[in-house]
């Protein structure tokens, strides 16, 4: 049996070995959202309605410009499957060229539209000038974040996630500690709450974006991998970076676009609603990191067989992530499904705010393996030369089914409704992407 074969033991062996560093790093990044939620919600719930709604905008350009840097991740691997090692610095260089070029424009067009944008969505009275200072001082973060995206996808790459990760939990502690800090205001500088909060996570960005390349430049192997060479010219693999990066950044916008529209539609129907589905979305952008992280773990090695030729390398890696990422998914739904109200006073422990958010947590847990089977499968999908078919069925999923639905349910259900519209979608995508990912697998050479 395939499950049983040495091949396959091999392929999971390597993906756990991958995907724990890379896991723990990307729940790092929650985990900096999760402290800011928690630190500004048990400082105020409204000034947590207005961290949610400044971190919308900001969250959808955010995971955009990272599906836009994904071809540093897939490229490195390809490479390196190509016994092209040389050539993997020339895609570093790209990367950081890029990230900073769409970080600075991402930056001006936040601080431009995102205000403005915020008081035309018909909101309740003060929230959109309430978030407007937070989603600039964001906003003026996204050049640090997207070159620290840069340097974790090519260490994770190289097979060398665990420094990304260390770097990211020391980023936490800088977050946490500014946080404590500037929240309350204990240093008197006059300003407190979300604003605070966004200063905090400014800092924490640049330290980690600072770390990571200076990391990079100090490997052993840095010259061997050309990282201080000038770029080959190789047209072709900086064409495929960039389709990579554009597939990838057109399903993360569509994603997490219907995410943030959905906190634009709670907050067309009160303060309250707006706070509890912020602790929703919070908590299963959290469990997310999960699949999250093999989704990448499972990109590198489906990338790397792909690179080398071999198509049931590429079957069985995509297969094995996919199977890891249900059981852990299930585990997880299981664990918060009992502990939801816990979770809930975690962040607030205001009964208007735990009579919505907790039924509606436990709803979210349906959704939790879906979603974590439908990113693995668009990653796998992805890194097998498959670009634009997962941005079209994300489209179909979130966009064309997710958005409509939730507008209607939310406006019957409350956030209960947003959850349902979320549960269907989901299922949705991961069924099409599943589906093609196994199409796309038998059509290779079978190689090996």
């Amino acid at each position: 049996m395939i499950a049983l074969s040495p091949q396959t033991r091999t392929a999971f062996r390597d993906l756990l070995n991958l995907a724990w560093p890379v896991i723990l790093a990307r729940i790092g990044i929650m985990t900096m959202g999760l402290t800011d939620a928690i630190v500004v919600g048990n400082y105020s719930s409204r000034e947590l309605a207005f961290h949610s709604l400044a971190w919308a905008p900001t969250s959808i350009v955010v995971t955009t410009a990272v599906g836009l840097m994904l071809g540093v991740q897939v490229m490195t691997a390809r490479m390196l499957g190509e016994g092209r090692r040389h050539a993997v610095g020339s895609v570093l260089r790209r990367g950081l060229t890029y990230s900073l070029q769409i970080g600075v424009v991402s930056m001006i067009a936040l601080i431009a539209i995102g205000p403005w944008g915020l008081g035309k969505l018909g909101l309740e009275d003060g929230l959109a000038e309430g978030a407007g200072p937070a989603l600039v001082v964001f906003a003026l973060s996204m050049p640090f974040y997207l070159i620290s995206v840069t340097g974790q996808f090519f260490l994770e790459a190289l097979g060398r996630p665990k420094p990304g990760m260390v770097a990211m939990w020391v980023a936490n502690g800088v977050n946490l500690a500014l946080n404590i800090v500037l929240v309350p205001d204990l240093l008197g500088f006059g300003f407190d709450g979300a604003f605070a909060s966004a200063w905090a996570t400014f800092g924490a960005r640049a330290a980690l974006a600072i770390f990571l390349v200076i990391y990079i430049l100090r490997l052993p192997e840095a010259r061997a991998l050309g990282i201080f060479d000038k770029p080959e010219r190789d047209p072709k693999a900086a064409r495929e970076q960039v389709k990579v990066g554009l597939g990838a950044g057109a399903s993360y916008f569509i994603e997490v676009g219907a995410f943030s529209g959905f906190t634009f539609f709670a907050g067309q129907i009160g303060t309250a609603e707006t706070a509890a589905w912020a602790v929703v979305l919070n908590v299963s952008a959290i469990v997310f990191m999960l699949p999250m992280g093999l989704s990448s773990a499972t990109a590198v090695l489906v990338g790397r067989s792909y690179g080398a030729g071999d198509g049931r390398g590429v079957m069985r890696a995509g297969l094995v992530g996919l199977g890891v990422v249900t059981a852990l998914t299930l585990v997880v739904a299981l664990l918060v499904w009992p502990s939801a109200h816990l979770i809930v006073g975690a962040y607030n422990r205001d009964p208007a705010l735990l009579a919505i958010a907790a039924p509606a947590l436990v709803l979210a847990t349906l959704f939790f393996v879906a979603d974590g089977i439908q990113v693995v499968a668009a990653q796998a999908n992805r890194a097998a030369g498959d670009v634009w078919w997962p941005t079209i069925m994300h489209f179909a999923a979130y966009g064309a089914v997710m958005m409509p639905l939730g507008w209607v349910l939310a406006h019957q259900m409350g956030v209960n409704g947003l959850v349902w519209a979320v549960v269907i979608a989901s299922l949705a995508s991961s069924t099409l992407l599943t589906g093609r990912f196994i199409r796309i697998a038998r059509r290779l050479p079978q190689g090996v």
